[in-house]
């Protein structure tokens, strides 16, 4: 079995809120994907090379495949964790790149960033699994 006990609140949690926002971008208004495009531009200038509409479309298919995976039980966790960490790793590059989500301490969420810092909550279950290891 790829689940222990311990790991499925984390996974229940993320999983369910990343598929529910995957599934929330399905059909994405190419103004509203040119928008998440743009604040990504801040860490990954190389997406700029990809259309707004496909870029929504990419990063939806990402949130249901990722969200999917945390919620089967027979994926093991330190693989859905591996994914989740470079996930929300990712996300909280975007965050701390991205002009008026910090502090002038570069790290503190201003009221405009709150809602991408919770992002670092994600990265911590994502290293939670991937690093528990068994009892022996």
């Amino acid at each position: 079995m790829g689940i222990r006990l311990g790991h499925v609140a984390l996974r229940l949690a993320s999983g369910a809120f990343i598929l529910n926002s995957g599934i929330g971008k399905l059909g994405l208004e190419t103004e509203h994907a040119a928008g998440l495009q743009q604040m990504a531009l801040n860490a990954f200038p190389q997406l700029n090379d990809i259309a707004p509409e496909k870029f929504g479309q990419y990063l939806s298919y990402g949130e249901i495949g990722l969200g999917s995976a945390l919620l089967l039980p027979f994926l093991p966790s330190r693989l859905v964790g591996l994914a989740l960490t470079g996930f929300a790793g990712s996300l909280v590059y975007t965050y701390l790149k991205t002009p008026g989500m910090t502090q002038a301490d570069g790290f503190r969420p201003t009221a405009q960033g709150t809602a991408m810092a919770k992002d670092i909550w994600l990265l911590a279950i994502g290293l939670a699994l991937l690093f528990d290891r068994k009892p022996r």
